[in-house]
């Protein structure tokens, strides 16, 4: 059904924890496949992708956009960890809708105020789910996913 793609470039720690976050996901059936889509990595990125049993491409995102076997594309950044009950709302927005959708945190859960502002605006930060096809036509001209969520 849908098919992760995390775009990283020598992030081996945070790509550990987005795929652990992941696991309820491909228990319940909803997540059919993991692409790590790599953008020049010089760490061991590609061990930890190949223990977890992920697809490793090279080439960024569209690369990964291009071997998607799924309907439905979640895209993720290193180290990003999805919201409890991510899996439910996937299920139901991709039965209900075809525009892309953002995952965001409850105020009780997102990260502190000073936090956000110096880790900067990341697009990524909890995840965009965005059709395949959507996603195709926005990466001709997007040079990558955090680009691609930006619109």
């Amino acid at each position: 059904m849908l098919s992760v793609l995390i775009e990283t470039r020598n992030d081996e720690e945070g790509l550990a924890r987005t795929l652990a976050s992941l696991i309820g996901g491909a228990v319940e059936g909803v997540v059919r496949e993991v692409i790590v889509c790599d953008i020049g990595s010089t760490d061991q990125t590609h061990r930890v992708a190949e223990h977890a049993g992920c697809q490793y491409v090279t080439g960024g995102v569209a690369a990964g956009i291009r071997q998607a076997k799924g309907d439905w594309l979640l895209l993720l950044e290193p180290g990003a960890r999805l919201v409890e009950g991510w899996i439910d709302e996937v299920v139901a927005h991709t039965a209900r809708q075809t525009m892309a959708a953002r995952f965001s945190r409850t105020r009780a859960s997102r990260t502190p105020f000073l936090a956000r502002v110096f880790s900067g605006n990341r697009a990524l930060a909890d995840g965009l789910l965005i059709s395949k096809r959507q996603a195709a036509a926005a990466a001709k001209s997007a040079g990558s996913a955090e680009a691609i969520a930006r619109g």
